[in-house]
């Protein structure tokens, strides 16, 4: 059995954090307090593309899509304040996993106290597209464009498991709730420390910040651009760590050290590189003791592939 776009609609309206203010074509958008920023984030998650149904259960899925939008806006220093959904779904999704899909993203909602103001429902030919957008607000806007030469860069989660756990997928293992696995748990259901970012916009010392989700090699080489550094990777850094994306870790450059960060934060942080003037190329990598050029090792959604 398939749900109705009306019933759709009435699901969102009953059960999601703002809900009932679902009555017209276009929503009213938050407004942030005085003297802060608005921000808004928007991520796609396509079938095929980002996610399996087979692999990912339909309530993680939903919660996932909301949690790497915040992910994004905590890292800017944000707190979030209402997002827009959009749902794009072929004639073979079933009710019941759209119902626990919906529940899941629902929860989450609840969870980190979010409204949803708006959103759209199309119907495709085949499979499930997911759009999200979410707004908010921060009092000092966290950009990637302010990493200073001298600063050292940290995370606040360990990297790589998410990249594990993806491959354990295409390996054949799925979740099993009888026998938890903490890579899979990584990968399908991430847990990004939201709050921090908004706790390190408040340090004078910290001067960027962005999520890994692409992984390090993408990532801090967008963080180095954006401020015309390079920066220079810590020796300890497995492949995994380097390449692997979906982390969802705070990655932010600050001119205090690790200890005095700690003890501010109250949490443990890994350093994951140094910012140094601008190089030759914006990501280095000791050789041995040579440093070299490290080239961008993530994910590429355009590039052509054999079929």
């Amino acid at each position: 059995m398939r749900l109705a776009e009306s019933q759709i609609i009435q699901l969102i309206q009953r059960t999601f954090p703002g809900g009932k203010t679902l009555t017209d074509d276009c929503g009213a958008l938050p407004v942030p307090s005085p003297g802060c920023k608005f921000l808004v984030t928007t991520d796609l998650m396509e079938q095929g593309q980002h996610f399996r149904l087979e692999w990912h259960p339909p309530a993680w899925l939903g919660r996932k899509l909301l949690v790497v939008n915040l992910s994004d806006l905590d890292a800017s220093g944000a707190i979030p304040l209402g997002f827009t959904l959009t749902l794009a779904l072929g004639p073979e999704v079933e009710a019941g996993w759209l119902e626990a899909f919906l529940a899941g993203l629902a929860g989450a909602a609840r969870e980190f106290g979010v409204p949803v103001i708006g959103g759209d429902t199309v119907g495709r030919p085949a499979g499930v597209g997911l759009g999200l957008t979410a707004f908010g607000s921060a009092r000092r806007w966290l950009c990637r464009s302010g990493m200073q030469p001298g600063d050292r860069v940290f995370v606040d989660q360990p990297l790589g498991r998410s990249l594990k756990g993806l491959r354990k997928l295409q390996a054949g293992q799925l979740w099993d709730s009888g026998h938890p696995d903490e890579d899979l748990i990584a990968h399908l259901n991430p847990s990004p420390n939201l709050g921090l970012g908004v706790k390190l916009a408040d340090i004078p010392e910290v001067h960027a910040c962005m999520d890994v989700s692409d992984g390090l090699s993408k990532d801090l080489r967008m963080l180095a651009e954006a401020s015309g550094c390079s920066v220079v990777l810590a020796r300890h850094l497995e492949a995994d760590q380097i390449s692997g994306g979906e982390d969802f870790a705070r990655c932010f450059s600050s001119s205090l050290s690790r200890e005095a960060l700690e003890s501010r934060l109250g949490l443990g942080l890994i350093e994951v590189g140094e910012a140094v003037a601008r190089q030759d190329a914006p990501l280095l990598i000791y050789d041995g003791a040579v440093l070299r050029p490290l080239s961008d090792q993530s994910f590429d959604h355009f590039e052509r592939r054999a079929e």
